[in-house]
């Protein structure tokens, strides 16, 4: 992790000072400056949905602070000046202050205009700060009190798609003003209190001791699941595992993601960059179709952690266990192939691409998660979020990405290069075949491994550390 931290901070250190020239390439008769600040409302989009995802909020425990004689408004502010020394805060610092630096050598900006317009656009983002904590509060609680303002995005995002209002071009043309008149800066200063203020003030509202003692009474909606009885011996075992999801936090936030990720082709069969690169296809077959399987696939069976211990005593065989969790997974690919059909828009290429890395998600991927699985000693609190969450993240989540993904993508392009694209398809197709065929012999030899880990895997679910 602090590798990929210092990596991404020098990443943006680079690109605040090379973004200066970079532009004025590209748009040669017109200022640089002037063209970013149109795009810095987009940035900005971009930086919410990414820190929504991906930044957790900071945590202190407020109980045996709220016994001591510190003022409770010394407490919620530490914890939202806290949050603005976030990584994601230094990121933006990184890009938009060597920017400005660059910008002011380089230009006939003066620097006042340019430590203004640094200012701005850092206090637009560390608003965005605020603006997500609203939303991680509000989305966790009660989504519909927050409609609004999503509704309000929605209609800036359509404006702007429609060509009805330049949303975007009206941004940048206040960071132009503030070039001009560098006193305006302390309009994003403003903003920043109101949503420091606002934070604070839905805070304050939960800053007591009985708080959340009190429970919502609501009616509770049962699902048995009991079309999956047709599925024989493993059915019992399904039933459990779609309850599972479907009462819990964590995995049914991961069967969402899946069908979101579902869009992630869009990124490379829309791009021509990667018209010459059908590597890349391959990937996107393999990331779309096993989007479920490598989210859920790659915690099984630390899903089961708080029982584990329970199933283990009694007369369940592991070979029927396992079979219902590769059932459960093998069943997701297809589902997801089914619902990436329409990508066919693409060119029939494209669908052959996806089926073709949906059979060997089926025939090698699977079992080799499930082989993974039997390493896993980490239990996992099904009522977090999945987002920035390491909980049961061991060595084995972190080394199989590379068979997972580079291995098929290794084996296509040797195939490739050699051959041809056809014959590259082709052989990652014949690999899914033939681990298909062997689904019951591998499974056998994975169900040995578990049994051999199986009092580490128990002794390492009893531990209630992360």
């Amino acid at each position: 992790m602090i590798f990929i931290a210092v990596y991404f901070a020098v990443m943006f250190l680079f690109m605040g000072i090379g973004l200066y020239p970079i532009l004025e390439k590209m748009y040669p008769a017109e200022d640089p400056l002037f063209k970013l600040n149109e795009y810095i409302l987009a940035w900005l989009a971009f930086e919410l949905i990414f820190r929504f995802f991906m930044q957790s909020l900071p945590v202190v425990q407020i109980k045996p602070l709220l016994l001591q004689n510190i003022k409770k408004h010394k407490v919620i502010n530490f914890v939202l000046l806290k949050s603005l020394f976030s990584f994601y805060n230094i990121l933006p610092v990184l890009i938009y202050v060597p920017f400005a630096v660059v910008v002011a050598v380089k230009s006939n900006h003066s620097v006042i205009s340019m430590i203004a317009w640094a200012c701005s656009v850092l206090f637009f983002s560390f608003s965005v700060n605020y603006f997500n904590f609203l939303i991680k509060k509000k989305f966790a609680e009660d989504l519909k009190s927050f409609l609004p303002a999503i509704i309000f995005i929605l209609a800036l995002a359509g404006l702007e798609y429609f060509n009805v209002f330049p949303v975007s071009e009206k941004f940048g043309i206040f960071l132009n003003y503030v070039l001009e008149m560098p006193y305006l800066a302390v309009l994003p200063l403003i903003l920043v209190v109101m949503f420091f203020v606002w934070v604070r003030n839905t805070l304050k509202k939960k800053f007591y001791l009985d708080t959340g003692l009190k429970t919502k009474q609501r009616e509770v909606k049962s699902q048995d699941f009991e079309w999956l009885k047709r599925f024989g011996d493993v059915a019992t075992f399904l039933q459990l595992d779609m309850k599972l999801i479907w009462r819990n936090k964590r995995p049914k936030t991961t069967v969402y993601l899946s069908f979101f990720f579902l869009l992630y082709g869009l990124l490379f069969f829309t791009n021509s960059v990667y018209e010459g690169m059908p590597v890349m296809f391959v990937f996107a077959g393999i990331f779309i179709t096993g989007i479920f399987m490598i989210n859920f696939g790659q915690f099984v069976p630390s899903w089961d952690a708080s029982y584990y211990q329970m199933i283990m005593s009694q007369n369940i065989p592991m070979r029927k266990y396992l079979a219902s969790k590769a059932a459960l997974i093998s069943f997701s690919i297809i589902i997801l192939s089914i619902l990436s059909t329409p990508y066919v828009y693409f060119g029939w290429n494209i669908l052959l691409i996806i089926f073709v890395c949906a059979l060997y998600n089926l025939g090698v991927n699977v079992p080799l998660l499930m082989f993974t699985g039997s390493f896993n000693k980490k239990r996992i609190d099904l009522e977090k979020s999945p987002f920035m969450n390491y909980q049961g993240t061991g060595a084995a989540q972190w080394l199989v990405a590379i068979p997972l993904l580079a291995v098929p993508l290794g084996i296509f392009y040797l195939f490739y290069k050699v051959f041809s694209f056809n014959i590259g398809l082709l052989a990652i197709g014949v690999l899914g075949i033939i681990g298909i065929v062997l689904r019951n012999y591998l499974m056998d030899r994975i169900t040995i491994q578990y049994k051999k880990n199986k009092y580490a895997m128990i002794h390492g679910y009893k531990q209630t550390g992360d």
